[in-house]
């Protein structure tokens, strides 16, 4: 524990931490607003280091000024390969329940609590699970109280996309695309950009890309990312906005022609960056999208969260 002397000038704050598979987002609270915030490796990227210590190293230069009176961390931190496995929430999912889920774990000799996932049933009826997103979600209906009335839609694009379907307020079916990790491991590991330079963003390209995935197989629409290249002499920066373009128009193809899906109106969370894209996409296949940021949902659910801690 620590001492008295310890303790003594250090201003109380708390932590609040959405770590992810390809990222970990702390933020450093104190009366009620954000003061700094640190990042950090994801769960999937840690490189054989224990979690425990870059949590250690990532909240170091807050421990030497502020007492932690509560920590609270989502996402895949709560996963086998994270602090303490923490077991799903089922849909249909509601803030009450989930928040009542929550595991409190010890950890250099702080009380760290750690929030659960939720586990549904996808729009083939096939079980889904996610972790973090959620805290997204619930975020946003206390941003957006309007978002709790009715069924919705809501996509929260990233490593792994979610379309989460929310009723009256609750998570109810969810389904997740392969989206981002497959990108990464196209553009890091397959032979489809390793030719040329010039990797500035192309929006025609990309906008090319979104309609072949309305009108060809994916197989086939990934191979003009080389082929292009190699004969039209196009830049790797086009080639990387065309291969976006095909694997988020083909995932919003694929879920638009689900008949389950909530029709209307699209709520996207998340990196501005992604949610223009995945706006964009949307807007070529007639639907209309409204942008949330995530910081600003996984801070609002985490708040929500903490509340009763």
């Amino acid at each position: 524990m620590h001492s008295a002397g310890d303790l003594a000038g250090r201003a109380p704050a708390s932590v609040l931490c959405d770590w992810g598979s390809s990222r970990l987002r702390a933020f450093l609270e104190v009366e009620g607003r954000v003061a700094a915030r640190a990042d950090g490796p994801g769960i999937g990227l840690l490189g054989g280091q224990a979690p425990e210590e870059v949590l250690r190293r990532t909240l170091a230069p807050w421990r030497a000024s502020h007492e932690f009176e509560r920590i609270v961390l989502c996402g895949m931190v709560g996963s086998r390969a994270g602090l303490a496995e923490v077991s799903y929430v089922r849909a249909p999912a509601a803030l009450a329940p989930w928040r009542a889920a929550v595991q409190a774990v010890r950890w250099d000799e702080e009380r760290v609590h750690i929030l659960p996932g939720i586990q549904a049933q996808n729009f083939r009826d096939v079980p889904d699970v996610m972790r973090g997103e959620e805290t997204q979600i619930f975020g946003a209906l206390r941003l957006r109280a309007a978002l709790g009335e009715g069924r919705r839609m809501m996509v929260l694009p990233g490593t792994h996309s979610k379309w989460v379907e929310v009723r009256d307020g609750r998570i109810a079916r969810l389904q997740t695309y392969f989206t981002g990790e497959l990108f990464e491991l196209l553009c890091t590991r397959s032979s489809l950009l390793r030719l040329g330079g010039g990797l500035e963003p192309d929006e025609e390209a990309f906008e090319i890309g979104v309609r072949n995935a309305a009108r060809y197989d994916l197989a086939a629409n990934l191979f003009e990312t080389r082929s292009a290249q190699l004969i039209e002499g196009r830049s790797a920066g086009w080639a990387r906005s065309f291969l976006s373009g095909v694997l988020i128009g083909a995932e919003v193809h694929s879920m638009l022609a689900m008949p389950s899906a909530p029709r209307g109106e699209v709520t996207l969370i998340g990196d501005p960056r992604l949610t223009d894209s995945y706006q964009r996409t949307l807007a070529a296949f007639s639907v209309a999208a409204q942008c949330l940021d995530g910081d600003e949902c996984v801070l609002a659910g985490l708040r929500a969260a903490a509340e009763n801690l």
